[in-house]
Parts: structure tokens; C-alpha cells; sequence
């Protein structure tokens, strides 16, 4: 008789993946949207779509809604202004000036 084979990943390899990635020096934006919560240090080394994607998920939930790109784009160079002025490394990009 054939032992049949689950074609999905085990319990295990999902749980070393995850170590993988918490112990290779990447930071959580890095791996997933961390909206407002994401550092200066983070943001500042993202490329601008990445920065998009933190800026609207932190502008959507605060308001619930989707935002306007005027309002993402106004936001990012907000954030990036503020991260490479006053900001510190670990200041979160919600602490800076928006709307």
C-alpha cells in the first residue's frame, strides 16, 4: 500500500520559517504592514511603494477608510521629512505631522 503525502507544509516547517525570518535582523515592516507603527529606521530604508502601503494602512485605521492618493503621497513625504529631521530611529512614523 502507497503512503500518501500531504502536500501541505507541516506545523514544523511553518514554525521554523517564522524563527528564520525573527532571527535574521529583518525588523517586523519588513515582513509584514505595520502601518503607524513603523520605525523611522524602517521606513526611511523602504522604497516608496513600500512606505505607500505603510502610510495607507496607517491612514485607514485611523479613519476606516481608504485613503486618496493625494492623501498618501502628502503623508509619506510628511513621515519622510519628519523621520530625517526630528524623528528618532525608533520614532513611529504616526508620531509625525499629518492630517
Amino acid at each position: 500500500m502507497k503512503s500518501v503525502k500531504s502536500k501541505t507544509p507541516s506545523a514544523l516547517t511553518i514554525v521554523v520559517a517564522a524563527a528564520g525570518i525573527l532571527f535574521s535582523g529583518c525588523s517586523a515592516s519588513q515582513v509584514i504592514n505595520t502601518g503607524g507603527d513603523t520605525k523611522c529606521k524602517d521606513f526611511t530604508t523602504q522604497d516608496e511603494k513600500k512606505q505607500n502601503d505603510e502610510i495607507s494602512k496607517m491612514l485607514k485605521d485611523k479613519s476606516g477608510a481608504d485613503p486618496a492618493n493625494l492623501q498618501i503621497t502628502a503623508t509619506r513625504l510628511s513621515a519622510a521629512t519628519y523621520c530625517q529631521t526630528i524623528g528618532k530611529p525608533d520614532s513611529k512614523i504616526s508620531e509625525s505631522p499629518h492630517g
